[in-house]
């Protein structure tokens, strides 16, 4: 597979009868499931997971997301769901660049940036990022262009 940079996280994936919407393709909103997915078990795999979160009472909440739908996914279909922490401020922010492809022709049928603020889990507010955070999503940061 070719991929838009280097080393992504990958989550293999399948699209399922039960991810297909009434025009007989992967419904919007399952792309959107599939990169929560995705960024939930990349965090978990750098030590960044939810009881990690609730301990530090830090967590990364979505400010935004920015998807272009390239093409449809269909049931049966393998895929792969990378990712890539693009940017972080090191206080607040942090951006994550998706890109999902079909295993079959090695299509990209998505791309996605999503925006986080971290925030205090038991206040709701924005919060700086605790040194874990800056530390281990720092790690796999991609260089600045």
């Amino acid at each position: 597979m070719s991929w838009d940079y280097p080393d992504p996280f990958i989550l293999p994936l399948c699209a399922t009868a039960a991810d297909i919407d009434e025009l007989d393709h992967v419904n919007n909103a399952v792309y959107v499931h599939w990169m929560e997915q995705c960024a939930w078990q990349h965090s978990a795999s750098l030590g960044l997971g939810v009881a990690q979160y609730q301990a530090l009472d830090r967590g990364m909440a979505i400010l935004r997301h920015e998807i272009d739908y390239l093409a449809s996914a269909h049931a049966g279909e393998a895929l792969e769901m990378g990712t890539w922490i693009a940017h972080a401020d090191q206080r607040l922010k942090m951006d994550r660049y998706f890109q999902l492809k079909r295993v079959a022709d090695n299509l990209t049928l998505l791309r996605a940036k999503t925006t986080f603020v971290c925030i205090e889990l038991s206040s709701g507010r924005p919060k700086r990022m605790p040194q874990e955070f800056v530390h281990g999503y720092g790690t796999v940061m991609l260089p600045a262009d």
